[in-house]
């Protein structure tokens, strides 16, 4: 698939889009990044999500694929010749995609209520921020990454917050590796993986965007 033409649209601090790049650059896959404008969003992002309008969307040959997951997926399933990033067996694929989906379902809210809430609040929410990374941490266990020795579906899923954390971390004030050891560890361990270091926005950079998109 040489002369694929692959196009990204995404926002260089979203957690979403950076899983499109991360799993290409896995894959070996050549793309052009697009960084979309998401107060004016362009016509081309709005061409190829007509329904939704936001990133990412991952352009296949002119052809749009939309929700992070999805793409990192389909992905996996059109470039099959190397890194496969979701398990072979059945039931381990199913159980990486019901993590994943737990991760898109419990993890923005939390995050929301750390830079939304105060006193009494916040501290109910870092506690439920906490203990939806214990469950993960719990998932991961002993192993290098989610799906073992490999870094793969799951691992993409959640490494794209970890740039984020410094932000919560010092909204909330509180340390996710003084709660949660070996999911850092396991966060550090995937940074070193060029796909996702050149990926990933600089933490301090995504507090500063925060702190800015918070203000209005």
């Amino acid at each position: 698939m040489a002369d694929d033409e692959v196009v990204v649209l995404g926002f260089w601090p979203s957690m979403y889009g950076t899983r499109a790049r991360i799993a290409l650059d896995e894959k070996g896959v050549k793309y052009e990044y697009r960084e979309e404008d998401l107060r004016n969003k362009s016509s081309l992002l709005l061409q190829m999500n007509p329904v939704h309008k936001k990133i990412p969307v991952l352009i296949h040959n002119g052809k749009p694929v939309c929700e992070s997951l999805i793409i990192v997926q389909y992905v996996d399933e059109v470039w099959d010749g190397k890194a496969p990033l979701l398990p072979s067996d059945p039931y381990q694929r199913a159980r990486a995609r019901v993590w994943a989906d737990f991760i898109d379902k419990k993890v923005p809210d939390a995050r929301k209520k750390l830079w939304s809430t105060k006193g009494e609040e916040l501290e109910e929410a870092k506690k439920e921020f906490i203990d939806i990374l214990k469950l993960l941490e719990g998932e991961l266990g002993d192993k290098p990454y989610f799906g073992g020795e490999s870094f793969g579906f799951l691992d993409i899923a959640l490494i794209t917050s970890y740039n984020w954390f410094y932000a919560f971390e010092t909204l909330g004030n509180f340390s996710t590796e003084a709660e949660c050891p070996k999911l850092i560890e396991w966060a550090k361990r995937c940074m070193q993986r060029e796909s996702v270091s050149k990926s990933l926005a600089d933490p301090k950079k995504v507090y500063e965007f925060l702190l800015g998109w918070i203000a209005g």
